[in-house]
């Protein structure tokens, strides 16, 4: 094992078992109303997995530390840490629409990212500070108009109608023929507004923005374009995922306000304030893997589905280097699996 890539292919695996063994924790908590609860659950199975696996994790792009609330956080250490194992930059969302199972809705996932990070290397993902970014996500066949010059590049200072006409001059559709998702929330209304005008189809959702920037790059997804304004972590698991399809995600830092304005400016500068970000840009060299389990039904993925005393679960696994995209359908006997959880130190039922 001498390259990252044979360091990738050994442990791949272990993460989408790890994805897997949240969506089976928390599938209980769907539709009660403690998205708390569904959380932990989450986290729980996530580092218990990885209590077992001989890597070297930094989360590097994950949830900051909350009063008293459960969760795996920046600067957490997942892995044993064994002198000599493979280094890795992790993104992490144990849930991707906590909301979304606290009510029983669809769109929610877990997923998770990584980067070898090879020997004298910083970091293989780009941690971006601010809360909130402005993005806009789309496929492999819009980047190939672009590479071909039939539309110039697209950019987050475009008009997003100016966005919409060259896409759909990229995928061979009319206007009003394109499906464009984004967020229900007040500050993404300009978008709201521009797709109405221009007689596009237009998709909300609560919550669970991963799933909803990746499924342009997805074959079948039915959905051509993201655009919001979302959460900035989100967006670097969405160019790991994006890295491996072939599609792109363009990222700008959204300050709330003038007061996290003042704070991200300790830390940048102006210049990057306004600059936006690709997904070369945010997973750096060649090595990512993306792998998601779908807890509540998604674009990208169904949910977990129980039937009698069994659990089907579905994953999707990709590696940019390859760019293998694996879709995993495990059928779990619940008289039989156990899952390994941190809080216990040892197997337990699901």
């Amino acid at each position: 094992m001498n390259s990252s890539q044979d360091l990738e292919r050994n442990v791949e695996f272990e993460f989408v078992r790890a994805t897997e063994n949240a969506a089976l924790n928390s599938i209980h908590w769907l539709g009660r109303g403690n998205k708390e609860a569904a959380d932990e659950a989450a986290c729980d199975a996530i580092n218990g997995v990885f209590d077992l696996v001989d890597i070297r994790g930094e989360v590097v792009i994950g949830e900051g530390i909350k009063d008293n609330a459960p969760g795996i956080f920046l600067g957490d250490k997942l892995g044993t840490w064994k002198e000599g194992a493979p280094r890795f930059d992790i993104a992490l969302d144990p849930i991707d629409g906590t909301s979304n199972i606290s009510k029983g809705l669809p769109n929610s996932i877990s997923v998770m990212a990584a980067a070898h990070v090879p020997n004298g290397n910083s970091h293989g993902l780009v941690h971006i500070p601010s809360f909130y970014s402005e993005k806009l996500a789309y496929g492999p066949a819009v980047c190939e108009a672009i590479a071909a010059t039939r539309i110039p590049p697209l950019t987050l200072e475009m008009n997003f109608g100016e966005v919409m006409t060259y896409a759909a001059a990229a995928l061979k559709k009319r206007i009003g023929d394109l499906v464009v998702v984004m967020l229900d929330r007040p500050r993404n209304q300009k978008y709201l507004e521009t797709v109405r005008q221009q007689g596009a189809a237009l998709r909300l959702i609560s919550d669970g923005d991963i799933a909803a920037a990746v499924a342009p790059s997805m074959p079948d997804s039915g959905v051509d374009l993201y655009v919001g304004i979302g959460g900035a972590p989100e967006a670097i698991l969405t160019a790991a995922a994006l890295k491996a399809l072939g599609g792109e995600i363009l990222l700008r830092m959204w300050p709330r306000d003038e007061a996290e304005r003042g704070e991200l400016l300790k830390t940048v500068t102006e210049t990057d304030l306004r600059r936006t970000y690709s997904t070369d840009e945010l997973v750096i060299g060649e090595s990512a893997i993306f792998c998601a389990t779908g807890i509540s039904d998604s674009p990208l993925l169904p949910g977990v589905k129980l039937v009698g005393n069994t659990a089907i679960t579905h994953s999707i696994l990709m590696r940019a280097r390859s760019q293998t995209l694996r879709y995993i359908r495990a059928v779990h006997n619940l008289g039989s699996k156990t899952i390994h959880l941190r809080s216990t130190k040892r197997e337990a039922k699901v």
